[in-house]
């Protein structure tokens, strides 16, 4: 045998070894077995000393609110956690992720997540990573006037989240959304809303079955927004006001959970 053809086949090995563990983990996470495996690693993505005390005042107690809204809501679809799932805070990474490309080519993005989870693994300090633990790096900023954080993302290849919060206890109720939203891009979940935030119909409302001019008190979490009286979209107060609609349900693998509630649409 050449070592050409050698080469090939040890390619060939480590890509199989790829797609399998990526097969695994995701397998693992959405299976709801038991609860989410989360680890949060903090970076403080300013270098602002608001910044840094909001780090060194992180506990797991913090994210309290999200396991609450992922046991409310998984329980709707049939699937019982109590907790729905266990959070690690890891010491502070001191080092920055890769950037996302800004002009979105596919071809740019697929190396940008390539890169991204290279960059995850090697801060891991493992030979083998832990498979189905999700990873959800929190860039924190300290709070400015009409300032906008950079977008935030989630990968479910790799359980990657890379999430841009403010360093505000104000904030927090808001940060949670936007983690929630994120995890949740991790196990599955599609976005479902339209260019300028609007929540898009019918599956980015809460209770898409009701009209699509019906009020709404709750948001829908992969739309991250309600629409309000004048039409405008607007960020719930916090968790306690989203829910997990029928089609996240359906992608984050709780399918047999939705076949058994929405049979009858069928």
């Amino acid at each position: 045998m050449t070592f050409r053809r050698i080469r090939i086949l040890l390619l060939l090995g480590v890509l199989a070894a790829v797609v399998g563990f990526t097969w695994l983990e995701q397998s693992l996470v959405r299976s709801w077995r038991g609860p989410l495996d989360v680890a949060v690693i903090p970076i403080n993505g300013d270098g602002s000393a608001e910044a840094a005390e909001a780090i060194r005042a992180l506990t797991a107690r913090d994210f309290a609110e999200i396991g609450a809204f992922l046991e409310r809501e998984v329980a709707r679809y049939g699937v019982k956690h109590a907790p729905a799932m266990d959070v690690t805070v890891l010491p502070e990474l001191k080092q920055q992720p890769p950037v996302p490309p800004r002009d979105g080519s596919v071809l740019k993005v697929m190396g940008w997540s390539l890169k991204l989870r290279w960059w995850v693994y090697r801060q891991s300090d493992e030979w083998l990573p832990q498979p189905g633990r999700i990873k959800l790096f929190l860039l924190y900023h300290a709070p400015q006037d009409g300032a906008a954080l950079e977008h935030s993302l989630g990968l479910q290849k790799g359980l990657i989240g890379v999430v841009h919060v403010f360093a505000d206890p104000a904030q927090a109720a808001q940060n949670n959304i936007v983690i929630a939203h994120e995890l949740l891009h991790t196990l599955g979940a599609s976005d479902k809303y339209e260019a300028g935030g609007m929540p898009r119909y019918p599956e980015g409302y809460a209770e898409p079955h009701l009209p699509q001019s019906a009020l709404r008190r709750e948001a829908e979490i992969m739309a991250g927004r309600l629409v309000g009286v004048r039409g405008e979209p607007v960020m719930p107060p916090g968790l306690e006001r989203c829910v997990v609609g029928p089609l996240t349900a359906y992608e984050i693998g709780l399918d047999a959970a939705f076949k058994r509630r929405f049979a009858s649409a069928d």
